[in-house]
C-alpha cells in the first residue's frame, strides 16, 4: 500500500526493516511477523494508511454501489463513526463491513460496535411519542446526545465522557503527589497547564458543567496534597486554601471552540 504512491526503495526499505525490528519484552526479543512496531513514532502513520485503503476508499466505493441515502464517515486512527439516512443501508454496511476487514486480518470490537437511532427526525418522533430519548455513543472522549435548543432547535450536544474523566483524574492524582512538596509558584504553574490543555480539547460547547467539575476536582486534589505536605500543612481549611488561590490562581473553565456554523 506505501509503494503504490511511493518509489522511493530506500523509504520501502526503511519502513520494512521498522516491520521487521521485532519487540523487547522483559529484556528479550520477539520476533513479529504482523502489525506495527508498539509505541514507534512509524505505527500510527502506517495505520492510516492501512485504513486509508482498507476502510476510507471502500467506504466510498460502496456508497456508490449500494446505498440508497446519504452515508457519511469520520475516522480518527482506528476509531470511527459511520451515519446513515436509511437504516437498511446500516444493517447492510455492517454485514458487508465486517467482511471487509476479515480479508486483511481485521475486525470490529464487538464492545463498541452497534446500531443506534441517531438524529433529529428520529429525536423528533421520540419526543412527539412521549418516548426515552435517543441512545448516545462515544467518540473521541466525548459523549455525543440529541438534544434541543431554547428555541426548539435540534442539535447535537457534546460532554466529556465519564470513563475518561475518571481515568484522567486518576492519572492526576497520582502525579499530583510528586509534585506536592514543590514551590508553590511551581505547582501553580503545573496544576493551571493541566486546566488550560483540558479546556482546549473540552471546551465545547453545551460541556460547560463537565468543564466546571474538572475544575472543582482539580482544586480539591490541590488542597488534599498540600493538606499531607507536613503536620501543619494539615491545619490548612478550604477557606485559607481559597484564599491561597487568590495569591495563586487557576484559570476558571470555559469554552474554547466556537458554536458550529450551520448552513441553510
Amino acid at each position: 500500500m506505501v509503494a503504490h504512491r511511493i518509489a522511493d526503495r530506500r523509504i520501502l526499505r526503511l519502513i520494512r526493516q521498522w516491520l521487521r525490528a521485532g519487540i523487547l519484552e522483559s529484556n528479550e526479543w520477539h520476533e513479529t511477523d504482523r502489525g506495527t512496531p508498539q509505541g514507534a513514532g512509524i505505527s500510527p502513520l502506517l495505520a492510516n494508511i492501512f485504513l486509508h485503503y482498507v476502510l476510507d476508499l471502500w467506504v466510498h466505493q460502496w456508497r456508490r454501489r449500494h446505498a440508497s441515502g446519504r452515508v457519511s464517515i469520520v475516522r480518527y486512527a482506528d476509531d470511527f463513526v459511520m451515519g446513515f439516512e436509511k437504516a437498511a443501508d446500516a444493517r447492510r454496511m455492517l454485514v458487508d463491513l465486517k467482511d471487509r476487514l476479515a480479508k486483511f486480518g481485521l475486525a470490529l470490537h464487538e464492545d463498541k460496535t452497534r446500531l443506534i437511532e441517531f438524529g433529529r427526525l428520529p429525536a423528533l418522533r421520540r419526543q412527539q411519542r412521549g418516548e426515552r430519548r435517543l441512545e448516545t455513543f462515544a467518540f473521541l472522549g466525548f459523549t455525543h446526545y440529541c438534544g434541543w435548543t431554547r428555541d426548539g432547535r435540534f442539535i447535537v450536544k457534546h460532554k466529556t465522557q465519564s470513563k475518561r474523566l475518571t481515568r484522567k483524574l486518576t492519572a492526576l492524582r497520582q502525579e499530583a503527589w510528586r509534585h506536592m512538596h514543590a514551590p508553590m509558584a511551581e505547582q501553580q504553574r503545573w496544576y493551571a497547564s493541566i486546566l488550560r490543555g483540558h479546556y482546549g480539547y473540552y471546551g465545547l460547547p453545551n460541556n460547560s458543567r463537565a468543564l466546571s467539575e474538572f475544575h472543582q476536582e482539580v482544586r480539591r486534589i490541590w488542597f488534599r496534597c498540600l493538606r499531607q505536605r507536613s503536620q501543619k500543612a494539615r491545619s490548612l481549611t478550604w477557606d485559607r486554601f481559597k484564599a491561597m488561590l487568590e495569591r495563586f490562581p487557576l484559570p476558571p473553565p470555559r469554552i474554547t471552540h466556537p458554536w458550529a456554523v450551520r448552513t441553510p
